[in-house]
Formats: C-alpha cells, structure tokens, sequence
C-alpha cells in the first residue's frame, strides 16, 4: 500500500515542508528502511516508533516498508519526523478514516509512546500555514506555543493512543484554544530612581533606547557602569506582537522558552560572560544554533568588561552588528538567524581601572594601557553609536537622600520619540533610528546651515570615518526626536558629535 502524510522540517530557523511517502508489501522478513537524506537520529526512529506501536497495542504488521522523506534532495536531521513517519505507518495499515489532506504531523515518539516535545515548535507551525496546512498535530507541550499562531488549528498530542483514536475517529482530540497573552505591565524592578548622580549617562541611556542605538560606557571601577545598563529594560518601550513572534521563534529554536508563558513579551536582555566563545556569541555548531546575539533578537546585548572579551570573538560582532543578521553555513545547509540587538558594553579604561581617575593613581605603564584599549579595534567602535565616559560619583551625589527621575518618566520621553520614528517609517521595514539606510540618510537627516557646519568641523578634525559620520547623524536624528524636532539643529549634532569622542582620547594611540 501506498500513502503520504505532511510534516515539517527544520534547519536553524529555516523551516520546510516534508512528505513522508511510504511503501508497504507483504514479506516474510519484515524490513523498515528510511530514506531521503536522513541523518542517524532520523534513522533511529524506526526503532522508536516500533517499540511504540507496540507499547501503545497498536502493533505492527509484516511490512516491508520503505518511508521516503521528500524532497529527497533535503537534508533531514532530528527527531521530530518520528510523528510525521508514524502517522504514515498508520496510514499504511488503513487505520486512518478521516481526511488528513490539510494536516501536518511533527513530534518525537518515545519508546512507550509517549509525544516527547521538539524545539522549534513555532517557526513550524508558521511555515505550516505558508504552506497551505490548516491543521497541526505536534506534541501536547508544544501547542500552546504554536496555537498564537493565527489561522492555524493546533492539536496537541500526548501519546500515539490519542493519536490513533483521532484518526480513527474513534476520540476526537480537541484542538488548543488560541493562545494570547494577557497583557503585561510588568516592569524590570530595577529603577533609574535608584541611582544616585551620572545624569550624563542616564542621558546617553535615554538617547539610546529611543533610537535603538549601540552604547559604550567607559569609567573606573564604582562608578555604576554594570548598575546603569541592568537598568536599560526598564526604559525599553513594549515589543509589538510580531516583535515578540520573532524573537520567540528562536528562543524556540534554542529550546529555551517558558513551557507556561511561551510568548516573549518583554525585550530580551541577554548578559553574557567575557569567557563566551565565537559561537556561544554569534551562534553555530554541526547543527547550528542561535548564539547570545539572536537571544538578544529586538533586545539588548550586554557585554561587561568588553576588553576582557577574546579579540577574535569581538571581531565577529562586526557584520552581524552592521546587517542585523547572521549567516551560518555548515556542510548540512545555511542557517540565518535574525540579530537586531541594542549592543550595550561597559568597560574600564585599564586593567588596574584607574586610567583617568581624579584622585586615584594608574599603576599601568602606556603598553598595558595600549594593549589593553587595542584588543577593542576601530571597525568594533565604528559600529558603536554611543560613547559615554562614567564619571566618579561624588560625597554630596551619592549621601543625597532624594531619589532621581524615575525610569517610567524617562520611558514616556523615549516611547513619544519612537511614536514619531513609526509613524516617519510607517510602510518601510525600518523600525528605528539606528536603521536608517545610507540611501535615505540625507531625506531623513535634514539639518539647518549651522548643524551642518558643525558637523563639517568634527568631520575635518576628528578625522571621523564614513560609517561614524553616518552614525553620528542617526544619533542626532534621535536627539531630534526626544525634542519633537522635525529638523536636525546644531546643538543635536553637538551633543552626537559628542558621544563619539572618546575614541579619540582613549583609542588614539590603541588602534
């Protein structure tokens, strides 16, 4: 007998339709061979679905029985083919007498049969719908995932029994109610209220979340660095739904999402250690998987100590940072994943931390200083809108008992200015500030003579680059926002000029 049964397949965040075509005759050695490309934990689901028909008094038959996986040119890896695989078993032995045209089955099968839950539930289901599939059938603890999934019905399955009666029409499993999540106010708890002095800083915060923007903040140990940017979210506006349907789809992918709340609501803020390596950073693997930069997906990736960091590991920042995309490419396939981030990097100036302090004395001579400073190379600080230097706090700033602004007061200012920023992109894919393409640079950046002569001299004697005159202008747009604006002025573009001159007093001799 033949017959053919939907699934899906799954590669990084490329996700693809799979046919499982199967071929049954009778013979007196039973066989069970699967073919198109599949991989070893594809092939081992021969065994798995055996021992489940078996254990769920299901059986099998005196099959020989060969499973094509088409497209056959396609490589298939992992276990979530085994629902797919078993369905067609099913349907090989007459046992399915509803219509499974528009359906799809995903899933790994445990050996008592059990529906196990696969990573990538999400972006499965997506591509489903593309598809044509109206109806999916996957795992019990993946379904809440998939049901935000509009247009698509989502059944969850728990074991291949459950399976079976439906498609015998024996019991019918009903499909998951549609999942939306409630809407949620929370804020991080951590407050700008809470930090005594470095209003320049909470400034250049405020100036960054509007525009999205990449942040560096240099400064002597105690200054508040780390406290500041743990602070960010709290000044974040809330992520869009399809914001949140991107960033969940490869928090699903890296199997990291909360089985009770599936949906990403809140910006990722993803804190990630000086000793992460090249791929825990950026992502990949012999099946490649989503590093700490596509966690951080329409969030904020925070790296502290950057110096600390490999040099090497730095480097690799430099294109994801510039196309907000990664590109992995293994001898399996290509994998992309999205990385539109808010870099956020806090650094000392030297390795003892004092270069620069007003009372404290440096103990390292001008090689470790330069050494130091030089494993942060000019391309990285190109890429980095935002330059602030964190000052030492002072006795009367830090014993003052009032509190500062509240975060909630700076979060009004920052979503009014990215309210003008959607409503300026309304029809492009240009999300903020820091996306603006070189091409419409010019049209959007409109400044008065006196901003533009001002930016002309920085030009000529910072000796800045094409790509942080490019920057410099996205920044001050911003600023121009955060004053309700529609042209840029002279004192934006002084204040962006600004916040991109640190390099030249700290990296003058590094690079």
């Amino acid at each position: 007998m033949f017959a053919k049964v939907n699934g899906m397949g799954l590669y990084g965040m490329n996700a693809f339709p799979v046919t499982a075509e199967i071929s049954t005759t009778p013979g007196n050695v039973p066989a069970f061979e699967i073919v198109g490309l599949a991989d070893a934990s594809v092939q081992e689901s021969r065994m798995r679905i055996r021992s489940a028909l078996k254990n769920s008094e299901i059986g099998t038959k005196p099959f020989n029985t060969v499973v094509n996986l088409a497209p056959a040119s396609v490589r298939k890896t992992g276990s979530l083919y085994d629902l797919t695989i078993l369905t067609a078993v099913l349907a090989s032995y007459d046992l399915i007498k509803i219509n499974i045209d528009d359906c799809a089955f995903f899933g790994e099968v445990s050996l008592g049969g059990d529906v196990n839950p696969v990573h990538g539930a999400l972006t499965l289901t997506i591509a489903a719908r593309e598809h044509g599939i109206k109806k999916i059938f996957l795992p019990a603890a993946n379904a809440k995932e998939a049901a935000v999934t509009e247009g698509m019905a989502v059944y969850g399955v728990n074991n291949i029994r459950e399976l079976a009666n439906h498609l015998m029409n024996l019991k019918t499993i009903e499909p998951h109610e549609t999942y939306v999540p409630a809407a949620d106010d929370f804020r991080e708890a951590l407050d700008f209220a809470d930090v005594k002095g470095q209003e320049n800083v909470k400034n250049a915060l405020e100036v960054a979340a509007a525009g999205f923007h990449n942040i560096l903040i240099i400064g002597t140990p105690g200054t508040g660095k780390s406290m500041l940017s743990k602070r960010l979210p709290s000044i974040l506006p809330q992520m869009s739904f399809g914001e949140s349907l991107e960033t969940t789809q490869i928090h699903s992918v890296a199997g990291i999402l909360d089985a009770k709340n599936p949906l990403v609501t809140t910006r990722p803020f993803r804190n990630v250690s000086h000793t992460a390596s090249a791929i825990g950073l950026i992502g990949g693997g012999s099946i490649p998987m989503p590093g700490e930069i596509s966690l951080a997906h329409n969030g904020v990736l925070f790296l502290d100590e950057l110096p600390e960091f490999d040099r090497k590991t730095l480097e690799t920042l430099r294109q994801p940072l510039e196309n907000g995309e990664i590109h992995i490419t293994r001898a399996g396939g290509k994998a992309n994943y999205p990385c539109k981030i808010m870099l956020v990097a806090a650094m000392n100036p030297c390795p003892c931390g004092n270069y620069g302090h007003p009372t404290k004395r440096c103990s390292c001579n001008e090689r470790q200083v330069t050494n130091y400073l030089g494993k942060i190379s000019q391309p990285v600080l190109d890429r980095i809108d935002i330059q602030i230097e964190a000052a030492p706090v002072s006795y009367t700033e830090i014993s003052d008992k009032a509190k500062g602004e509240p975060s909630a007061a700076v979060l009004k200012r920052v979503e009014a200015a990215r309210e003008i920023q959607t409503r300026r992109y309304s029809g492009t894919a240009i999300k903020s500030n820091a996306d603006i393409p070189a091409g419409m640079l010019r049209e959007i950046c409109a400044l008065t003579p006196d901003a533009t002569q001002t930016l002309k001299n920085a030009f000529d004697k910072l000796g800045l680059s094409a790509r942080a005159y490019d920057r410099i202008l996205k920044v001050a747009r911003t600023i121009a926002d955060l004053a309700a604006s529609e042209t840029i002025e002279k004192r934006h573009i002084a204040r962006a000029v600004q916040y991109r001159s640190l390099d030249k007093k700290y990296w003058v001799k590094a690079n």
